[in-house]
């Protein structure tokens, strides 16, 4: 049997190693990471430093990229089991554990010691520290406890931190904001996934919520205390007369769910999450002081 060309092999591998990459959650962390830089850049228009936020971005999304692929690695048995993964290239079949484990391992280490070398040795320090906890800490930690999604908020919030001190090089008050506000956000944003994917889920041993009567308990207080919250810090960030409006819409999905807890409200307020965050973000780039 004649063998296939490898140009042939690494064409049609081409899409299942972008998927190991999570590129739909790399958008994201791209938006956010850029954001916080133009919010911490001192320079105008005329001056803007390009390459430094090219080079940030670029360096980032190389070091999401090896954390979504590295994650798939360490859970692609887990992943087989639930419906909503089952199809990733890891868990199907397609591609190799090993052959997986490298091409994350690669591109995190290149992201970071790119942010390192080409941006600060400090932004290249919170990216490493970003893996770590989000790889060491949050995924084993899925088959633990539904304190998890507490915990990997914290990883979750980083880009911002690494886009801030890329623009300034240091981390001060209008920092510490958007980390809390992206903390804040991912709370509500995670219920709603745990709400809808609950039963795969629990069918792949990942505990996301809790058993028994605690769990009406625990989805209110996950989904509406960081969404109060979020109605001061959100009006630091940006304008009051926009950020008040975009957070109360944000908080009544968040109601909504909290009290039906049906699978149409939990998509509903997963919705209003991916709106509500680059909007806000973009009100506060182009409102900036």
């Amino acid at each position: 049997m004649a063998t296939k060309p490898m140009a042939t092999v690494l064409v049609s591998s081409f899409p299942d190693y972008c998927a190991l990459a999570k590129p739909e959650v790399n958008l994201l962390i791209a938006i956010t990471a850029a954001a916080a830089f133009r919010v911490g850049s001192p320079a105008g228009p005329s001056h803007f430093p390009w390459l430094l936020l090219t080079n940030t971005v670029v360096g980032t999304l190389l070091v999401a990229s090896g954390a979504g692929a590295l994650n798939q690695w360490m859970e692609h048995r887990f992943d087989a089991r639930m419906r909503r993964t089952a199809r990733r290239p890891i868990a199907a079949g397609r591609i190799e554990p090993l052959h997986a484990l490298l091409f994350g391992a690669s591109f995190a280490l290149w992201g970071a010691g790119g942010l390192a070398g080409f941006v600060a040795p400090a932004v290249g320090l919170l990216a490493m520290l970003t893996l770590g906890w989000y790889l060491l800490l949050y995924t084993p930690l899925k088959r633990r406890t539904p304190l998890c999604t507490l915990i990997g908020a914290f990883p979750g919030a980083m880009p911002v931190l690494i886009g801030y001190v890329a623009a300034t090089g240091r981390i001060d008050r209008p920092a510490w904001l958007l980390f809390a506000l992206l903390f804040l956000w991912q709370l509500p944003h995670f219920m709603a996934i745990a709400w809808i994917y609950r039963e795969d889920y629990a069918r792949a041993g990942y505990r996301v919520l809790p058993g028994g009567s605690r769990r009406v308990s625990f989805v209110a207080c996950q989904t509406l205390l960081p969404l109060f919250a979020l109605v001061p810090v959100s009006s630091l960030v940006a304008p009051f007369a926009a950020a008040l409006p975009l957070t109360l819409g944000f908080l009544y999905y968040g109601v909504r769910f909290a009290s039906r807890r049906s699978s149409a409200d939990a998509r509903r307020l997963l919705f209003a999450s991916l709106v509500y965050l680059p909007a806000l973000l973009g009100i506060a780039v182009l409102f900036r002081t």
